[in-house]
């Protein structure tokens, strides 16, 4: 093409790109902002969630006053290896995040709260929690945390009267026939005691939300924390962290076991986004425009292109269908049959035959017959058809080629 031509391309132009995609980029600067926003504005409330040291409403320091003025030792620990060493006799053992922990934490600490008089309190343990600190017990569908009285004979729970739980409902299993199960939904609890010799006990709680600043103060709260967490001289708070060493379990992982299952669901939303955009934003070609050609094509070159593309396909039938219909066209005027009979062989092949001599090939076979086989036959087929046009045409009988494998002009363009 010239370079006029080349400047009509139908290819777009910055401006036009930035014109039909700005809207996209804005509606995705506007959601990263938001999210980004919405991420700062929760992880500064919830920055000290369940931090005896956080004085913010999502923060436990008041509990831990209150058990401070009561005589109980606070120790803070972030580690496995701190959470062991700390825990021993007549201690209780607080674990804000047991899901977070791998099963290597989970039986370390298991271990560690194998000595006489040791309580351990699990907030909101979800089933791979369980399994390990509390395998009997099943965990059930969470309920709406809200007021509800005791239901139960545990002296903590009676003093405390009605507490604000729910959350994960948890059921005891026969293997665990003296549990205590307290303020129940639905006949399921969300507090459940589990004794154990050696004067060792273990409780979990559906919701953490009675340890909370801002809902101390509500209800028997603050009675049943205090009893649950100061029944001994010392209080382990093990807060689980991410970069704790002992959180490998030894072995190497890829880069998506790695991830939280969350992010893998984001990719796969983000990605059917995706998809959808493209086909929203995808633009079919616009309608054909006549363009005057800057060299001439010879009809030769035209032909022997569009044999090429037969040849290579295989498709010897519309090859054959292609010469025998124009040869029919021919055919039909020079033996008096209207151009719309010429495809009809009960017309076109008695008219032909009254001109062709006994001997003459079969003419129905010729015209009407069935697909070459191979090339070798679309090569005979074209040279019959050819002798055949010009027998009809100049009266006088045509003998066939010397060699078999001679190709005329015509079956050149179609084959070559």
């Amino acid at each position: 093409m010239t370079r006029a031509a080349a400047e009509t391309s139908a290819t777009p132009t910055a401006h036009q790109l930035w014109a039909r995609s700005r809207g996209l980029l804005l509606a995705l600067a506007l959601l990263v902002l938001a999210g980004v926003v919405l991420a700062a504005v929760r992880s500064g409330e919830q920055h000290g969630r369940l931090d005896p040291r956080s004085a913010d409403r999502y923060g436990s320091r008041a509990v831990a006053e209150l058990l401070a003025d009561r005589g109980v030792w606070i120790t803070v620990v972030t580690t496995t290896a701190e959470a062991t060493a700390a825990a021993g006799p007549d201690t209780t053992l607080l674990i804000t995040n047991p899901d977070l922990l791998t099963e290597r934490q989970r039986k370390a600490l298991r271990s560690a709260a194998s000595a006489p008089r040791v309580r351990t309190v699990l907030l909101a343990p979800g089933p791979a929690a369980t399994r390990t600190l509390a395998p009997a017990v099943e965990v059930a569908e969470p309920a709406q945390v809200s007021p509800r009285p005791p239901d139960c004979d545990l002296p903590a729970a009676r003093r405390a009267g009605d507490a604000e739980l729910g959350g994960i409902r948890y059921s005891p299993s026969a293997e665990a026939p003296d549990a205590e199960s307290c303020y129940l939904s639905d006949g399921l609890p969300s507090l459940v005691r589990l004794p154990a010799p050696g004067s060792r006990d273990t409780i979990l709680l559906g919701s953490p939300d009675i340890l909370l600043n801002d809902r101390l103060a509500q209800r028997g709260n603050a009675s049943l924390a205090l009893q649950l967490l100061g029944s001994r001289e010392q209080l382990i708070w093990y807060l689980p962290s991410l970069d704790d060493s002992a959180a490998s379990d030894g072995g190497d992982q890829g880069l998506l076991q790695l991830l939280p299952s969350g992010w893998l669901w984001g990719a796969a939303q983000l990605g059917v986004a995706a998809l959808f955009a493209a086909l929203w934003r995808a633009r079919r070609l616009g309608p054909l425009t006549p363009e005057r050609l800057p060299v001439a094509i010879r009809a030769s070159e035209t032909t022997e292109g569009r044999a090429r593309l037969y040849h290579q396909a295989h498709a010897r039938d519309r090859a054959a269908e292609v010469l025998r219909s124009a040869t029919r066209s021919r055919l039909a005027p020079a033996v008096g049959v209207a151009g719309a009979l010429a495809h009809r062989p009960d017309v076109l092949c008695p008219a032909l035959a009254a001109r062709l001599p006994a001997t003459g090939p079969d003419v129905t076979a010729l015209l009407f017959g069935p697909v070459p086989p191979d090339d070798q036959s679309l090569i005979r087929l074209t040279d019959e058809l050819d002798r055949l046009e010009r027998t009809v045409t100049t009266g006088i009988p045509v003998p066939p080629a010397v060699s078999p494998d001679s190709t005329p002009a015509k079956e050149k363009d179609i084959t070559s």
